[in-house]
């Protein structure tokens, strides 16, 4: 089976070409400019710029994947609000492009979605209706929108808050932020008034995985079981790797003002996940454990 995965250089991109590629599928990565994957036999890798339309007409007829998994976003909500034209380049237009080239090979089509397609009172089901707080949850909006309704077998994914080891090449998640400064004796702040389900990238991995093996359709929620505040997540870090705790101090949103709206009470139910694709997701102590065990 020929996967075709977007977003290659980016964390969860790159995460999922290698766990894929371990699992023996024939794994294409597609990513803008050089790579910055680690080195692995099962998977080959494109430079694309996805808000080209020969440029991806081109990958595509070139592989013909029999699924392409679309992770590559512009992802940063503050990024997205200043520069809102770019966001819908990036967050729709490529989707759409990428959409209809998958059609014209018959491949099947997977759509990394958020959290962010959500407003208040999480954690939300794959029935709730989206209220995004900021733009850049609108254009993912706007995105899975066109998917459902162009490619009716598709699959729309939803996670938020990932979190993993950290690649050779890749950059730290917010676990490794927390172990750098404490490592180094520095005080920080994080956040007590924002609740998440984080997820762990590899449960992410492995929800993909049964989806393509059992050829499903339709929107899962793939997060973590637990909804904590990033206070909380900072906490177990410290208990995980044995670090000063004392040095993290909660505080409320107030303290470092956003350019744009984000939800204090977010996260997402899993429930379908556990039922459909008997997704097991680790607890967060467990999954900081096994980030920082490689």
């Amino acid at each position: 089976m020929k996967i075709m995965v977007t977003g290659a250089n980016g964390f969860t991109g790159q995460h999922l070409a290698v766990f894929l590629a371990d699992k023996g599928f024939s794994v294409y990565a597609v990513s803008r400019g050089p790579s910055r994957m680690v080195q692995h036999s099962g998977i080959n890798y494109h430079a694309c710029e996805l808000t080209n339309v020969s440029s991806v007409v081109e990958v595509v007829d070139a592989v013909k994947p029999d699924w392409i998994i679309h992770v590559a976003a512009m992802s940063k909500p503050d990024e997205c609000d200043i520069n809102r034209e770019e966001c819908l380049r990036h967050n729709v237009e490529a989707t759409i492009q990428l959409g209809e080239a998958a059609k014209k090979v018959n491949a099947r089509f997977i759509y990394f979605s958020t959290d962010f397609i959500f407003g208040e009172n999480g954690p939300h089901s794959e029935e709730d209706y989206p209220d995004p707080l900021n733009f850049y949850g609108v254009s993912k909006w706007k995105a899975e929108q066109w998917v459902k309704e162009h490619i009716p077998d598709a699959v729309i994914v939803r996670p938020v808050f990932m979190y993993g080891p950290q690649h050779i090449n890749g950059r730290p998640s917010f676990i490794q932020w927390v172990q750098q400064q404490l490592l180094q004796g520095k005080p920080i702040k994080v956040v007590n008034d924002q609740y998440r389900t984080p997820t762990y990238i590899m449960d992410i991995c492995v929800g993909i995985q049964a989806i393509l093996e059992q050829n499903q359709t339709g929107v899962f929620h793939l997060a973590g079981p637990e909804i904590i505040t990033p206070y909380e997540m900072a906490l177990q870090v410290a208990k995980v790797l044995l670090l000063d705790q004392t040095l993290i101090t909660p505080v409320d949103s107030s303290t470092f003002p956003e350019p744009v709206v984000r939800a204090k009470r977010s996260g997402l139910q899993i429930e379908k996940a556990r039922r459909v694709l008997n997704y097991k997701p680790r607890s967060f102590s467990e999954g900081v454990h096994l980030s920082f065990s490689k």
